[in-house]
């Protein structure tokens, strides 16, 4: 008499998170463990992990990156998505940064000492709304970084909007010293000009 054979159902694949320590996770732990997912940030000691990105995101590092190397002195570099070493249990990832020609060591480089960023640059994402705004720049400020932008996205004209900001050294807060539409247009860190609308372009 014969039977129906089936195939066996394979066994179902299971995602296994690290276990983090009592005291939390350092920045030698955001270096070493295996298979974290890219940009992982850690703040206050938790794993953060990044939602896929939307083009507008995308785009707009593009075009922050651009408009920032096209007037970079000679002493100072620009980066995206690098980690920046604020303490040992704080080690966020700026989407665009400017730092200190010097602090470069090679390509197989993961991170930045705050001390060596002079800008910290978020763009907003649904996601990292609270992030961007309140948590990372407190931390930022309270590092020292002496300046800090916020990139909005302006919802009548899907343009950036972008939030300036410069530390105050007495009380390790940021002061708001501009927003711009259309035109970035700044003196600090250096001189730079950056026509938000071309945006559309890329």
């Amino acid at each position: 008499m014969g039977g129906t054979m089936t195939a066996a159902k394979p066994m179902e694949q299971q995602t296994h998170w690290p276990v983090p320590p009592q005291d939390g996770y350092t920045v030698d732990d955001l270096f070493t463990l295996p298979d974290l997912p890219p940009h992982t940030e850690l703040i206050d000691g938790s794993l953060v992990f990044v939602s896929p990105q939307r083009r507008f995101h995308g785009n707009v590092v593009d075009l922050l990156v651009q408009g920032l190397r096209s007037s970079l002195p000679a002493e100072l570099r620009v980066s995206r998505e690098m980690t920046i070493v604020l303490d040992r249990r704080n080690g966020p990832e700026p989407d665009v940064s400017v730092v200190r020609a010097e602090a470069i060591t090679g390509p197989d480089q993961t991170h930045y000492e705050a001390a060596d960023v002079l800008l910290a640059v978020e763009v907003v994402t649904p996601d990292s709304e609270s992030r961007d705004r309140t948590t990372k720049p407190y931390k930022y400020a309270a590092a020292g970084i002496p300046h800090f932008w916020r990139v909005e996205r302006n919802g009548e004209t899907a343009h950036p909007v972008v939030h300036t900001y410069a530390l105050d050294p007495l009380t390790r807060t940021y002061v708001h010293t501009g927003m711009h539409r259309d035109q970035l247009k700044v003196h600090e860190p250096y001189d730079i000009t950056v026509d938000l609308t071309a945006v559309d372009n890329l």
